[in-house]
């Protein structure tokens, strides 16, 4: 394979020595290629029923489950420190699933609260919504099943119902995580006909049929209502790249803002990919293992935690994210803010 033509130009050694900057910190900083900045990051959370409560998530060290008043609390934390928009995730009582999961568009419910409370104490900073139905449903799925089948058109019905509950409750950002054929077309059209025409649609573009969501289902509590089924009839197959870039397309021309990776890590190549093909806002979420991964091995001593979370997020903006989903957004913030 021939060299491009900018490098076949250099000098050979001696006289270039890359490692001239390499030397000292200051000059590894002027020629810094990419840099992480709190303002690259998008903190989820886990919301819970009740007051004053907080549930520790076992298989996410360090990331809780918290009642409405303590998110603020946290919510707050995130503005200070300069993470402009936060994702949030509910966790539905067991006595409000069902198989349609029609909690999920009840104005009343604990997500629409959440984004009403949030932006009525910080409304400075945005709000990500979650648009699927595995937090209501008492199957864990995605979406509406009907004699072991997940169906596709019925469920888009479902999404948009939701998508205009969270909108009417003010939420800034659509998410529509499912990967339902057409659902992105579907609420965008109803959120213009409803009067939401500004609001954003972030679409889980390609997502994968992944093993690293075990701890996200875990914390939202559909991991025993799915038990032993998967997601592979509508998440993606792991092997496959060229899939997503057609994905992406169809979520772009239907009305998609920002479109995701997900995972994050493991899908590094489509991240690159979807950003150099398409050049839209492009974002990635480090999932729950990937980062429950790295804090399993730092509680144990074989790695720097902080360390090497940094990195992983830096890996995100060196393949083209403009933005990152991560359950470390918090403490990476508070660290970038002690270092100036």
């Amino acid at each position: 394979m021939s060299m491009p033509r900018h490098l076949a130009s250099q000098p050979p050694f001696p006289r270039t020595r890359l490692r001239r900057l390499r030397q000292a910190g200051w000059a590894r900083s002027l020629v810094a290629e990419h840099a992480l900045r709190p303002a690259d990051l998008v903190q989820p959370f886990f919301v819970l029923e009740g007051h004053g409560r907080r549930e520790p998530v076992p298989s996410l060290p360090g990331v809780e489950r918290l009642s409405i008043d303590l998110l603020l609390l946290q919510v707050e934390r995130c503005a200070r420190l300069g993470i402009p928009m936060v994702a949030l995730f509910p966790c539905t009582p067991a006595e409000r699933k069902t198989v349609d999961g029609r909690e999920a568009w009840n104005p009343d419910n604990l997500l629409c609260r959440a984004i009403r409370a949030i932006k009525k104490a910080v409304p400075e900073i945005g709000v990500m919504g979650d648009v699927a139905l595995d937090p209501y449903t008492t199957t864990g799925q995605d979406g509406i099943v009907a004699d072991g089948v997940i169906l596709n058109d019925e469920t888009i019905e479902a999404l948009v119902r939701q998508a205009l509950c969270q909108a009417a409750a003010g939420c800034d950002v659509i998410a529509p995580s499912d990967m339902m054929d057409g659902r992105v077309g579907a609420i965008r059209k109803a959120l213009d006909e409803a009067g939401h025409a500004q609001a954003i649609i972030m679409a889980y573009a390609a997502k994968y049929a992944s093993a690293f969501y075990g701890p996200f289902r875990d914390a939202i509590g559909s991991a025993s209502a799915l038990g032993k089924a998967d997601k592979k009839t509508y998440q993606m197959d792991p092997a496959n790249v060229r899939e997503a870039l057609r994905e992406v397309a169809l979520d772009i021309a239907e009305g998609a803002d920002i479109v995701m990776v997900k995972p994050g890590l493991p899908y590094l190549d489509v991240v690159a990919r979807v950003k150099e093909a398409f050049g839209v806002p492009t974002f990635a979420y480090h999932v729950s293992g990937e980062y429950a991964m790295v804090k399993a091995a730092a509680e144990r001593g074989w790695l720097d935690g902080a360390r090497c979370m940094e990195e992983c997020l830096l890996a995100f903006k060196r393949a083209g994210a403009d933005g990152i989903l991560t359950y470390a957004a918090l403490e990476v913030a508070e660290r970038l803010a002690r270092q100036g």
